[in-house]
């Protein structure tokens, strides 16, 4: 199997070949730690096995994409003879390699840094080993299966980091240079900044924003920070096996029903998920906002938003015509 010439390629996609980053991204086997995947079709997760069509995999999975490895509490290595297809949220994937080098960049990571950073499918922690050595590198994540997927592929790569189970935003195992997590928080711990040694620096994103934040640790143990002019989306963190249901059933509740005030929108509907910077701007004006978006037939489209104190909005329109808007509960989303 060549695919070291995919991985080249790969490389070629996401650094440029003078970076520290090139040759981990051309020498890591990104197969190796996603030999199945859940592919999003239609709303509806279905299982991907590499070894069913090689190049099929080689293409996949050395492109620069999202790989989906475990959705609610199911792993794609652990779904079980017959099982095609399966529902709820991502838990865990392989990040597109090119954010996973643009987060570590952030991190403006010098020789011989020691470095915190998040599982996954354990592939991120394989390039890291690959650009500082594995002895510089601690890997944690809150499932204890997913650690030791991920330490098992990275020992068969002959890769050795540390690697812990626990809440990324707890206590940290040790103190490190760097701290970079590929899972989004609402905040950044407290523990991290204790975690950091005096110069060091942390990366991450803000939980339901596309914003990056980098802070650097200051002598008063404090840090100061700033959003990045760059922009990433990462699952947030978990405590258990899944994400709680959230407001699912409040959505069904108000999917058709009229509102206590409806009025003629200005602008054409939006699917905010995809529009960063106003997701963004919402998530952090109001917290908590969860969103659906739907298109229809004849050009219609209809987004609705839900918040935990029972506020709601839904806005119905075709194509760029003002919207019908709908809302309820105690404010005006």
């Amino acid at each position: 199997m060549d695919w070291q010439t995919h991985a080249r390629r790969l490389a070629a996609d996401v650094a440029r070949p003078e970076s520290r980053w090139y040759e981990p991204v051309a020498t890591t086997a990104r197969h190796e730690f996603v030999p199945r995947w859940w592919a999003n079709v239609g709303g509806t997760w279905k299982l991907r096995e590499g070894n069913a069509d090689t190049e099929q995999w080689m293409r996949t999975v050395y492109d620069d994409r999202t790989l989906v490895t475990r959705v609610g509490p199911l792993h794609a290595d652990d779904a079980g003879p017959g099982t095609v297809t399966v529902s709820g949220l991502p838990t865990s994937s392989s990040t597109l390699p090119g954010l996973v080098v643009a987060m570590y960049r952030h991190a403006m990571i010098s020789d011989g840094a020691d470095i915190l950073v998040t599982t996954g499918s354990g592939y991120g922690t394989a390039l890291a080993c690959r650009r500082l050595g594995d002895k510089h590198v601690t890997s944690i994540d809150v499932d204890a299966s997913l650690v030791d997927k991920a330490a098992g592929r990275l020992d068969a790569a002959g890769l050795h980091p540390h690697t812990a189970v626990g809440d990324i935003t707890g206590p940290l195992p040790s103190t490190y240079d760097r701290i970079v997590s590929t899972v989004s928080v609402p905040t950044v711990p407290a523990s991290w900044l204790a975690a950091l040694r005096p110069g060091g620096r942390l990366v991450t994103t803000l939980a339901d924003t596309g914003l990056i934040i980098t802070a650097d640790k200051t002598g008063d143990e404090g840090a100061s920070g700033q959003v990045e002019l760059d922009r990433a989306a990462f699952m947030t963190t978990r405590t258990g096996n899944d994400y709680p249901p959230g407001l699912t059933g409040r959505f069904q509740e108000i999917h058709d029903q009229d509102g206590e005030e409806i009025t003629t929108g200005r602008y054409p509907v939006l699917n905010v998920r995809e529009a960063w910077d106003i997701w963004s701007m919402l998530s952090l004006t109001v917290p908590g906002i969860e969103h659906r978006y739907e298109d229809g037939p004849d050009r219609r489209r209809t987004a609705w938003m839900v918040h935990p104190d029972g506020s709601w909005a839904r806005a119905v329109g075709r194509w760029t015509d003002p919207p019908t808007v709908h809302q309820g509960g105690p404010r005006r989303l």
